[in-house]
């Protein structure tokens, strides 16, 4: 089967060897038992910290590895895709959250915090979404009120990943309740800040190992110190840092889709119908076809995004198209390898089943389609 040209090079392929390792010895074994637990062992965050696969961008007088690759964090994606390990919340922490500390923090906040983000001995998450407000973040209400040298927080979060689990969380909040979009700051809260409580560890359809919690602020005293970025510039931080997180999201969807692939292209020339492998049936070929045409096309545009985004050419618009294109794909190719599999793919066991059912917040969260198409619309100038 062709294969799209590859963006990698012999280092990355090298870090890929030492993720697929870690991924089959630390993390295969046990992912069965983290889906019953509802969330992975912390043991496992600090056994990647040591391997150095979390925050490998950091600067190294913080304990990173200071490499601005995005290649590096593409693999990381792409190898917990290749086993179905849904529930490692490590693509959040590194490509999503901690950059906001690496940019924005202070000195004395980037020592305080991204060494145990480095390393796995800090968990982090970013609370956005609320019980009333979700892709649109200027509808958020929970609130912090400025007394002096610190703020009180008030206010509710839901559907966190990394929520029950994380040690720093990024809550985005209104400072300003009459300044629109430019009242709204980000404050660090920290594990056992009197008056944060986490909710229910949520059910979901999928997914069942990542800690997805809801959160409650209850009059909780943030020191300024905890004030990441300038207050009031919290919309424009989430709008800088938005595009890497959209791309990491097609990543993580166009491995899914060649893992997707994969299975139904092995089920079909295994299983056998009327006497023949019902790959041979014109139907299921051309299905395949299809699924093998578009995973290639999916492949091509994002390793172009993954060097634009290296070059720092990611714009909102490119970012929300492959955001939009590679989920809605993995929606629709996952959809017709369980078909193919037949009443086996409606089976638990099964992983095209927890491919369709981890699978499907794919085109939620990070932003919905339909919000990504409206921000492509914008930028057409419709």
């Amino acid at each position: 089967m062709p294969q799209a040209p590859s963006i990698y090079e012999q280092e990355h392929e090298d870090f890929r060897a030492t993720v697929r390792a870690f991924m089959e010895k630390e993390v295969a074994p046990y992912h069965d038992q983290w889906e019953k637990d509802g969330q992975v062992s912390r043991e496992v965050w600090r056994k990647a910290g040591e391997m150095g696969l979390l925050c490998f961008d950091v600067e190294e007088q913080y304990g990173g590895a200071g490499i601005k690759d995005f290649r590096y964090n593409a693999i990381v994606s792409e190898e917990i895709s290749r086993i179905g390990a849904s529930g490692l919340g490590f693509p959040v922490h590194t490509d999503i959250i901690v950059p906001y500390i690496s940019s924005l923090g202070t000195e004395e906040q980037k020592q305080r915090w991204l060494p145990g983000l480095v390393s796995g001995e800090l968990i982090s998450s970013v609370a956005m979404t609320e019980p009333g407000a979700g892709s649109d973040l200027q509808g958020i209400r929970t609130s912090a009120v400025d007394k002096g040298d610190h703020y009180v927080l008030n206010g509710s979060k839901t559907f966190i990943s990394n929520g029950i689990m994380s040690d720093v969380l990024i809550v985005v909040c209104r400072t300003d309740p009459d300044a629109g979009h430019q009242g709204i700051s980000l404050l660090v809260v920290e594990r056992g800040m009197e008056g944060f409580e986490r909710g229910r560890n949520l059910d979901k359809m999928g997914m069942k190992a990542q800690d997805t919690a809801e959160l409650f602020f209850d009059n909780v005293i943030v020191p300024k110190e905890n004030l990441l970025g300038q207050e009031g510039q919290g919309f424009i931080y989430l709008m800088e840092n938005l595009p890497q997180e959209r791309v990491s999201i097609a990543a993580i969807a166009v491995a899914a889709i060649e893992r997707v692939l994969e299975m139904s292209l092995d089920y079909a020339k295994s299983r056998q119908a009327f006497g023949k492998p019902i790959g041979s049936f014109q139907n299921t070929r051309f299905t395949l076809a299809e699924m093998a045409t578009e995973a290639y096309i999916a492949r091509v545009f994002v390793n172009h995004c993954i060097l634009a985004l290296n070059a720092g050419e990611v714009d909102p618009s490119l970012a929300s198209m492959a955001k939009y294109w590679t989920t809605e794909l993995q929606k629709k190719i996952t959809d017709a390898g369980l078909q193919i599999h037949g009443g086996y793919g409606y089976m638990s066991e099964y992983p095209i089943s927890k491919a369709y059912t981890d699978g499907r917040i794919q085109t939620i969260y990070g932003g919905t389609t339909e919000i990504m198409k409206e921000i492509i619309g914008r930028f057409l100038g419709v």
